[in-house]
């Protein structure tokens, strides 16, 4: 007997093919506008900001019209060798809004207060097509956050691998990476199920925690940094609890809001740089206990608290 369908694409048991891609994407409805949001707020920070182009993301088939996003990066003015740099991404899931809009605020409200203290670079949205669509996955239905590797299949880790490589290959190491993630009700209802379809396997029901929480580094821990986060973030939301395993989504909790994953071997954004201190963001925008400006504001103290650690740690 075939298990029952969890998701609407597909046949259960089968991975996708070309066909079930297509029916993934005619289910993507654009709902907002990349340039509006994002490049129209970049393009307002010139004055304090240097802005980079690093690249484009082009999407095209016989079922699609061609789609082109500029991809644009905000560095500290002037980049000062000799003080502690961090890297700030957001939006690598299109989705999860505040990633975006607290990387882009980070950058209106904080570039005067770590002038001449910290060098920056600030990637606001890394996957535009997505931001545009309400989706996790990218146009070819791949999780850019688990496509940081080599010869990545995702235009936009590889676009932002290149960058990366490029600016370290000019000024250097970054000593922190911040990237900014939410987990929210709709991976649950949308993209775990998803997931399962695309790949041929069953569905396996989890659940959100409710609050914000990091994900450290297995490889390379640094709770000390973790929690100067924590601290922050607690000021102005909630943190997550552990379950009744001690876990969060299904991982360890090693401290107060922080579980580790192995963010090299899988893939993560947050080891794009090699950096020493690299955190990855969860807010929770569907609780009942934050609103999106909370969600926005914890993005923010996050990645404030990210570097004032580092500028003390040197």
């Amino acid at each position: 007997m075939q298990p029952t369908p969890s998701y609407p694409i597909g046949t259960p048991g089968q991975p996708w093919g070309d066909a079930e891609r297509d029916q993934w994407r005619a289910r993507q409805v654009r709902q907002r506008s990349h340039a509006d949001d994002v490049l129209r707020a970049i393009d307002a920070l010139r004055s304090q900001w240097d802005v980079q182009p690093y690249g484009e993301v082009a999407y095209a088939n016989a079922h699609h019209a061609p789609e082109h996003f500029p991809l644009q990066t905000l560095r500290s003015r002037p980049w000062q060798p000799g003080l502690p740099s961090a890297l700030v991404t957001g939006g690598v899931h299109g989705y999860e809004t505040s990633g975006v809009h607290g990387a882009l605020r980070f950058a209106q409200q904080h570039a005067a207060e770590f002038a001449g203290r910290a060098n920056l670079l600030v990637v606001p949205c890394v996957s535009p097509w997505a931001y545009e669509r309400f989706q996790r996955w990218n146009f070819d239905a791949i999780d850019p956050n688990r496509s940081f590797k080599e010869g990545s299949p995702a235009q936009e880790s590889a676009a932002l691998m290149q960058l990366v490589a490029q600016h370290q290959a000019q000024y250097g190491q970054f000593d922190a990476h911040i990237d900014l993630h939410e987990t929210t009700d709709t991976d649950e209802s949308e993209y775990r199920p998803a997931v399962a379809a695309r790949d041929g396997k069953v569905f396996e029901p989890g659940s959100i925690p409710d609050g914000f929480y990091l994900v450290d580094d297995t490889e390379s821990p640094q709770p000390a940094f973790q929690q100067a986060i924590i601290k922050a973030v607690g000021r102005v939301t909630h943190i997550a609890p552990a379950d009744d395993k001690n876990e969060i989504i299904g991982s360890p909790v090693v401290a107060p809001g922080v579980i580790r994953y192995q963010l090299k071997a899988w893939g993560l954004c947050a080891s794009v740089s090699g950096a020493r201190y690299t955190t990855t963001t969860e807010v929770y925008p569907d609780s009942p206990r934050a609103t999106p400006e909370q969600c926005i504001a914890a993005q923010v103290a996050a990645v404030c608290a990210a570097v004032e650690f580092v500028c003390g740690a040197r």
